[in-house]
């Protein structure tokens, strides 16, 4: 691991022969950039600002960098603390981990590091141990609920991927129906709208290809979660034009849901995708309690998962 600076901050590299990871500890530990070395691929959504500023604590994600792979929890969505002690407590829009300061420590080998935080206002320990292996980055996780009382949240690894009309989204084929969270959309309808997946009819009547990638010149935004459980704990995405392809790996009965994120140039311009495996779901935690569709860590315990992304 080597020190170095992207974009104005301070920044980690991982890396081997095959891939280049870049870390910015001050900046939430955003995995900033995913760079196949043999093809010279960027996976990662790059924003066009040349520096970057660390967001405050509490901070509107919109008014910041969306590039990159930020971690989320304990909600996606700003809302209050759903219940508990801690009920009514203001969780910031796509949590706290983003804004927070973190400290890492690389292993001897140089081969992982490991990036932990606390938060100030809820009782956990959020821990992240980052190993790279030949084509594979396996990512474990740790939260440790230090308080008496139950824990709920949500996770979610936030990457926005780079993106083509040539991309691909690629998923179980138990996988048939959506759900529409997305106001903005242009194709699915209201919140809470179904429909079928991979092909659809939008509600202009259109045939459209859910798994496709529209041009950014669509200028439109898409957020829909699968109704069924992903338990088979896999995704991916494909690059058709090359054949490259990044799949997630992950244990699906702790990671059950699946949502999907679509900019083609609908949000500020900005296009790029990402899946999005989820302890819970529909992106609020509020909501999510009230549908008892959590994930929870019991009192003084811990909860522990991993995710695979593998480069094909």
């Amino acid at each position: 691991m080597t020190e170095a600076v992207y974009k104005g901050l301070s920044a980690l590299v991982l890396e081997n022969e095959i891939l280049r990871l870049t870390f910015l500890p001050g900046y939430g530990f955003k995995l900033a950039s995913l760079l196949s070395k043999k093809t010279g691929r960027e996976w990662l959504f790059q924003s066009p600002e040349n520096t970057l500023r660390i967001p405050e604590y509490g901070a509107p994600f919109s008014a910041y960098d969306s590039s990159g792979f930020d971690e989320v929890f304990p909600s996606i969505d700003a809302c209050p603390y759903p219940d508990g002690p801690y009920k009514g407590l203001p969780v910031p829009d796509h949590g706290e981990l983003w804004t927070l300061p973190w400290e890492g420590i690389a292993s001897p080998d140089g081969k992982s590091v490991k990036a932990f935080t606390e938060s100030k206002i809820f009782p956990y320990i959020f821990s992240r141990r980052t190993t790279l292996n030949n084509n594979e980055i396996t990512f474990e996780y740790e939260v440790e609920n230090t308080s008496c009382e139950e824990f709920k949240f949500i996770w979610t690894p936030h990457c926005l991927l780079a993106c083509s009309p040539a991309t691909r989204i690629i998923v179980p084929e138990n996988l048939t129906q959506v759900m529409t969270v997305e106001h903005s959309t242009q194709h699915l309808g209201v919140w809470g709208s179904l429909h079928s997946y991979p092909i659809t009819t939008d509600i202009h009547g259109q045939t459209i290809d859910l798994a496709a990638t529209e041009p950014a010149s669509a200028c439109n935004c898409e957020k829909f979660y699968f109704t069924a459980l992903n338990l088979a704990g896999w995704c991916a995405i494909e690059h058709t034009d090359t054949g490259e392809k990044l799949r997630y790996d992950y244990d699906g009965k702790k990671i059950p849901y699946l949502g999907v994120w679509k900019t083609q140039g609908g949000y500020r311009g900005d296009y790029n995708i990402a899946l999005e495996p989820c302890t819970g779901e529909f992106d609020d935690l509020y909501v999510a309690n009230k549908l008892r569709r959590t994930a929870v860590i019991e009192p003084k315990d811990k909860f522990v998962w991993k995710l695979k992304m593998t480069v094909l």
